[in-house]
């Protein structure tokens, strides 16, 4: 009866994220993760998140908006540290329900939405950020989510970012495509990161000033980086997860393979900059 208990638990677990009831061979790669039990699915991890968010410096002053906030991994930190206000702003339902049941009182919201036009009032944050979204975009879009983060911040505010990039900056236009064809196949959603230094230009040009710049290894599928953002558990769940399930299982290992083939030109990114003051 414990069994059959415990396996049933495992299962609401897995159908309460993201992606639930879809085809695993089809299904976007966050999600596949999300279902196997996975929570980080950021690409340099908690450890990227971490320092990022000290640089951001959030207090009890702050309007904080993400985008994305997928499970609300990072927003519980972001909570924690009592923000005058929080709003994420997700594209997926299920995703923004999940975060809403984090959230408590009139001042802490997920709504949905694209980070392409908010509908949010301009300058009405203080700190703004987003964490493996704009890798996902069409060119179009990075450009037009960035605007929009320039357009939704108060001068001053501060706005960061935690994306793949691609390294060396001189790396040819013909590897570029090989990687994003290859990410795009693995994981089924179209990814198109940039390097180092075009997602500098890029919110350079937006109008932003960059301050702090880090990076970490794109390790999102090992062993090693897995237990640090998982833990024992955590890894022990995704393990039993992905036994159960065949599909998901081979839809991972393509995935690790995919990021292993490229992983001495794949970095984690974290941009923080800040709207110039007036």
């Amino acid at each position: 009866m414990a069994t059959i208990k415990a396996q049933a638990q495992a299962q609401a677990q897995v159908q309460a994220v993201p992606g639930a009831g879809l085809d695993f061979s089809k299904m976007p790669g966050h999600w596949v993760l999300a279902q196997m039990g996975k929570r980080v699915l950021r690409p340099g991890g908690l450890e990227i998140t971490h320092r990022m968010l000290e640089c951001l410096q959030i207090t009890r002053q702050d309007d904080v908006v993400e985008f994305a906030p997928g499970l609300g991994v990072t927003a519980r930190k972001v909570l924690a540290k009592s923000p005058a206000t929080y709003t994420g702003l997700e594209r997926d339902e299920t995703a923004a329900a999940m975060v809403q049941g984090y959230l408590k009182g009139a001042t802490q919201r997920c709504v949905i939405g694209r980070g392409e036009d908010t509908g949010l009032p301009g300058e009405s944050a203080s700190v703004l950020f987003g964490e493996a979204l704009l890798t996902m975009q069409t060119p179009a879009s990075k450009q037009r989510i960035v605007a929009e983060a320039f357009r939704v911040l108060r001068p001053g505010g501060r706005y960061a970012i935690h994306e793949i990039a691609l390294t060396p900056d001189t790396l040819s236009d013909a590897t570029k495509a090989e990687i994003a064809a290859d990410l795009q196949a693995s994981i089924r959603v179209g990814a198109r990161p940039l390097t180092q230094r075009e997602w500098r230009d890029m919110l350079q040009e937006a109008g932003f000033e960059i301050h702090t710049s880090l990076l970490a290894p794109m390790a999102l599928l090992e062993p090693k980086r897995m237990l640090q953002d998982e833990g024992v558990r955590g890894l022990a769940r995704i393990a039993a997860n992905l036994l159960r399930n065949p599909a998901a299982r081979a839809r991972v290992l393509n995935m690790r393979q995919t990021f292993r083939k490229h992983a001495r030109h794949m970095s984690a990114i974290a941009l923080v900059a800040v709207k110039p003051a007036e």
